[in-house]
Parts: C-alpha cells; sequence; structure tokens
C-alpha cells in the first residue's frame, strides 16, 4: 500500500466491499438556470473539475482513522444526466436525493448553478420529510421565475412556496448590501432571517447551526467568497466572505448532528484562474468532510 495515500484512493472502497455508504456525492452538471438569470455560464463544468482537485489531497493526518474510515464508507455516484429541460432534470436530482436520504446517508450534491438548490429541496420532498434550509451566498436568491420558469436566482422562491408546504424555514448568510434588493430582503424575513457579510465571525457561523432545526439542508454558493479568492463563478462578489470563515461554515456543517445534507454550487471553470476556485470548492467538500467524520467520532464515544 502505498505510504502517500489520497482522497481519490481511499473514496469508496469499503462500500465496494458491500459496505452501506455513509456520506453520497452527486453531481448535477447544468447551468440552464444561470442563463435564465443572466449569470456566466460554466457551471456545468464544476463537478469534474471540483472532483479533479478533492481526490488529490491527502486524508487529514490529525484524524487519520475517523477520517479514512468516512472517506472508505464515501460513495461517488457520478453525475446525473442532463440537458435543457431543468425543471426534469431537479426532479430527477430530487428523486436521486430522496433514495440517499431514505438509506439514512448523507447527501453531497455538487452543482452546476444554485438551480441545484431546487432540485436538493426536491429530495426531502421525495422523502417526504420537512426541512429547514440555510444558505451561504452573497444573494439571497429568492427572485420571482422568469415567464414561469426557475433560475439559478429563485430556487428559495420555489421551495418555500412549493405546495407541499416542506420547507419550513430559510435563512441567509453573508449577503452583500450591493447584491440585495429590499424587496427580496423583505421576502427572506418574512420566512426566517438573514446575516449580512460583515455581520459574521466564527461565534455567529456556529450559532447558525446550533440555532438550526433538524433537519436542516445547507448550501454553499461560492460566490459569497471574496472574488480575489474565488474568481471563477457565475457572479463574482466584491468584498465577500473570507476563506477562512467560509471553511469553518463547512466544516461545521459537517459538525452538526442538525444537518442532513449539503450542495456546492456556482462554481465557473471558464472563468477560473489556474483552479484557484476549483481548488478552494474542494477544500469546502474535504472540510465538510472532516466535520463528518469528527461528527461520526463523537457520536462513537458517547456511545461507548
Amino acid at each position: 500500500m502505498s505510504d502517500d495515500l489520497r482522497v481519490g484512493d481511499l473514496l469508496g472502497r469499503a462500500v465496494a466491499a458491500g459496505e452501506p455508504a455513509r456520506v453520497v456525492i452527486l453531481g448535477f452538471p447544468t447551468d440552464v438556470g444561470v442563463r435564465r438569470n443572466g449569470g456566466r455560464a460554466g457551471a456545468a463544468l464544476a463537478p469534474a473539475e471540483i472532483r479533479r482537485w478533492l481526490r488529490r489531497f491527502t486524508p487529514d493526518a490529525r484524524a487519520r482513522v475517523a477520517f479514512l474510515a468516512l472517506l472508505e464508507s464515501t460513495e461517488d455516484r457520478g453525475d446525473l444526466t442532463t440537458g435543457d429541460d431543468l425543471e426534469a432534470d431537479q426532479a430527477r436530482l430530487g428523486e436521486a436525493v430522496g433514495g440517499v436520504l431514505a438509506t439514512g446517508a448523507f447527501p453531497i450534491v455538487l452543482g452546476g448553478g444554485h438551480e441545484t438548490g431546487y432540485g436538493h429541496f426536491l429530495g426531502y420532498v421525495a422523502a417526504g420529510r420537512a426541512v429547514s434550509i440555510l444558505n451561504w451566498d452573497a444573494h439571497p436568491d429568492v427572485r420571482p421565475l422568469r415567464d414561469g420558469l426557475g433560475h439559478s436566482g429563485s430556487p428559495f422562491r420555489q421551495a418555500l412556496l412549493h405546495p407541499s408546504g416542506l420547507c419550513r424555514g430559510y435563512r441567509v448568510a453573508g449577503l452583500l448590501p450591493h447584491s440585495t434588493a429590499a424587496s427580496h430582503l423583505d421576502f427572506v424575513n418574512a420566512h426566517g432571517g438573514h446575516l449580512w457579510r460583515d455581520q459574521l465571525d466564527p461565534t455567529r457561523v456556529r450559532g447558525l447551526y446550533a440555532a438550526a432545526r433538524s433537519p436542516t439542508m445547507v448550501t454553499f454558493d461560492i460566490d459569497a467568497v471574496d472574488q480575489s479568492q474565488a474568481p471563477g463563478v457565475s457572479a463574482p462578489a466584491t468584498n465577500g466572505i473570507s476563506t477562512p470563515l467560509w471553511l469553518l461554515a463547512a466544516h461545521a456543517a459537517g459538525r452538526s448532528t442538525r444537518v442532513t445534507s449539503c450542495d456546492l454550487v456556482e462554481v465557473s471553470p471558464p472563468h477560473d484562474r489556474d483552479g484557484q476556485t476549483a481548488r478552494l470548492a474542494a477544500l469546502t467538500v474535504y472540510e465538510l468532510l472532516r466535520g463528518l467524520a469528527a461528527r461520526a467520532g463523537t457520536d462513537s464515544r458517547r456511545r461507548r
């Protein structure tokens, strides 16, 4: 066995040997909603690029037993087939996520544009489970539909107004004043709440998870990160969240027992610089997995 193992060497080894998956990674390679919303196309290429960097990372040597065990129990099921019919694709994503939730595993969805978030929510509809949503984002993403069609700016309005009534609340953290319309802020506050980017610090990041209802789906829109650190996105953010706070939010999501699924969206490889944004996205998934491994370790110690 190599003495220099990488994440890609370990992913899914226990699952291949017949053990149930604890984490399932799904790709949703579409940017139809980004194009409908007037954003920069390219997010459809993101899942493959995020995986490429994630697989190259070394496992965390500080918690090697728990982290290696989690990686071996993480199944990457590849990308869903997508086309020009966004609504049908979102429904298929919902079926896939719902199937993962039904097994008790933790879904991680790699978008794609933020239209991924609505398909992710449909997974809870498919599973018949109520859920709250926490969105790390520079934008509220509660825009009205365009010509009756959803897009990358509308996923959480669609979730909140879904006839199932299964979206029980919505909070968004990282908003920028120059990217947030007053009417959208009013809609958010009527259904949950918000935090501006300059209100965030480590205590508040952790506090959002402590205050979250269970279950909560968390969605990470990487355009919340300052464009100096994440230039390759559909809508770059000036004065966005710092990288350390962003990665803390990912790790804390993994550790929180209230969080039952996550997605990561809006990486746009054609607009990236030396893979900088894709690597940060991969590190976001890595930190989420580290948090999940720590959560599993804590649960194991409590059962003894």
